[in-house]
């Protein structure tokens, strides 16, 4: 069958699935999938009447992130507007861009240290996913 978690408690382990015409009672115990349960997932599962059992997130869920920003775009970025945090902005990290620029602007020019220094961490790939958790390209 197929319905959506209407309720999830994790203090006891125990929710709920509804779908169109009844509503079922889980365990984590019957929980698949390797992400844990959030209200509003949409779930396949058999049921034993008033219980449900092997509970799997629907497929989309379990696709991997695909790769939208680009790591060169973000290097340039870094390389010759560092100061100004402007990679960060691309990354979608709005916080460091805001706290770069006020750096930059408190210290007279020295936040463009810290976006060197960014460069080598972004060209290294220790900065390798944008502020939603996906791969840069």
């Amino acid at each position: 069958m197929i319905g959506y978690i209407e309720s999830f408690h994790p203090d006891n382990q125990t929710g709920t699935i509804k779908t169109e015409t009844e509503t079922y009672t889980f365990h984590l115990d019957d929980w698949v999938a390797q992400v844990p349960p959030d209200i509003g997932d949409d779930v396949t599962f058999e049921n034993d009447e008033t219980a449900a059992r092997k509970i799997d997130l629907v497929g989309a869920y379990l696709a991997a992130p695909t790769a939208v920003k680009r790591k060169y775009v973000a290097v340039a970025l870094a390389l010759f507007l560092g100061f100004t945090g402007m990679h960060r902005f691309y990354l979608g990290y709005y916080k460091l861009g805001l706290a770069q620029l006020a750096l930059t602007a408190a210290t007279v020019g020295y936040g463009a240290l810290w976006g060197f220094i960014e460069v080598i961490l972004l060209l290294a790939g220790h900065i390798n996913k944008d502020a939603k958790g996906r791969p840069l390209k």
